[in-house]
């Protein structure tokens, strides 16, 4: 990844709505330069999936700290919360807790139906939550 796929990915993390030429006039390529560099982060794995973010006046967000029983594999317990529907992010993590799953939904009941889901996978242990109540 070089200097311009970074300056693409940070105006894409910025807006992902952004158009091939828009961004392109942003680095100094063509509409189609642009294309092709985003195709072949997306086919890299470097960009992984093009994403909606709903403020937190209109819906719910949460962050959950998971802890796994030793005899699971991190890895297969994070790959199962990962499919679970309003799981936006997991995180593998070190410490008291294993992963972290952050999750949003259009209201408290999605997030708290999506939290319960999380519990029920199997080798989770223990479950600590923290309602988002701003972000900047």
């Amino acid at each position: 990844m070089d200097e311009v796929d970074k300056q693409i990915v940070k105006l894409l993390k910025d807006d992902s709505r952004s158009g091939y030429g828009e961004i392109g006039t942003k680095v100094g390529l063509s509409e189609g330069a642009v294309r092709k560099r985003i195709k072949t982060l997306t086919d890299q794995g470097i960009i992984r999936k093009f994403t909606v973010k709903i403020a937190l006046a209109e819906g719910a967000q949460a962050i959950t700290l998971l802890a796994t029983n030793p005899s699971q594999p991190t890895q297969e317990v994070s790959k199962k919360i990962q499919a679970i529907p309003n799981v936006e992010t997991t995180y593998e993590v070190s410490g008291e807790y294993d992963i972290v799953a952050v999750i949003s939904g259009m209201n408290m009941t999605e997030v708290n139906e999506c939290i319960e889901k999380i519990r029920m996978v199997e080798g989770i242990v223990k479950t600590n939550t923290m309602i988002v109540l701003r972000s900047s």
